[in-house]
């Protein structure tokens, strides 16, 4: 699988399938490796496109710039890959990357699907102070807690461990991630023209699905799909349900074009 170097640092990715691109975007928790499920059931039909973050996976921070390289980092692999214009689906940390990106580079982005997180969006008042409140709540759990809902963790121990393996290739953690990004009000990200959906879990502990509902309402003809029995990784833990809802959210963005 190829890397592309950027400056001083390396950035791996991959290309799979055929069809319209859509680019996948992970969290902190994650790299190209978490999004296993989605390249089986996606392939055949969009060009599924992976990409490590700098210091996730198989990409590297020579420059130790973190998150501020990240949009950088994006546009190089999209220009290699001479994709002119592609559909984000951002979990988590990914989705400030497609953020910035969104708004930096409008007539770039047809679709922007914004998974378990609200990372990226300068949050309007009370939602601003109720999210500061759900960050000190969360700050005593354990990863496995953050990140998998209560229902995942009682029914697949094992598939807990494989998530938390997955990350530990990452070099960096959410204690270590170093570097800033750009946010944007929910105003400037609709100027975007991009197309703008949300996906939640209903046991999201770190963007809690009533928190996320009220900021989707501040996007003008967004689409909520609420997915049960899922936490923050809603990919990861309901598969299935996740595949098939994103790509009808995917498809029925295609046939509007």
């Amino acid at each position: 699988m190829p890397y592309l170097n950027h400056h001083d640092s390396w950035l791996y990715y991959e290309v799979h399938g055929n069809g319209p691109p859509v680019v996948l975007l992970h969290g902190v928790g994650g790299n190209h490796a978490s999004w296993f499920h989605q390249v089986a059931a996606w392939r055949s039909e969009f060009t599924v496109i992976l990409i490590d973050a700098r210091g996730f996976g198989k990409s590297t921070d020579a420059e130790v710039a973190g998150r501020s390289e990240f949009t950088n980092d994006l546009v190089a692999v999209l220009d290699e890959l001479d994709l002119q214009r592609v559909a984000f689906v951002a979990q988590s940390m990914g989705a400030g990357t497609a953020i910035d990106f969104t708004c930096r580079f409008p007539e770039r982005v047809s679709s922007l699907l914004i998974v378990d997180s609200l990372v990226g969006i300068q949050l309007p008042e009370p939602i601003a102070s109720q999210m500061s409140e759900v960050q000190r709540a969360a700050g005593g759990l354990s990863q496995a807690e953050r990140v998998l809902g209560k229902s995942y963790l009682s029914e697949s121990p094992a598939m807990t461990e494989l998530y938390l393996q997955i990350a530990g290739f990452n070099t960096y953690t959410v204690k270590t991630l170093n570097g800033v990004q750009t946010s944007y009000s929910p105003q400037q990200i609709a100027a975007s023209g991009a197309r703008i959906g949300f996906v939640v879990g209903d046991e999201d502990v770190l963007f809690p699905a009533s928190i996320v509902s009220d900021v989707c309402k501040h996007f003008p003809r967004a689409e909520l799909i609420t997915l049960h029995g899922a936490g923050h990784s809603a990919y990861f833990e309901r598969p299935d349900a996740f595949n098939a809802r994103v790509g009808a959210w995917l498809r029925k963005g295609l046939a509007a074009t």
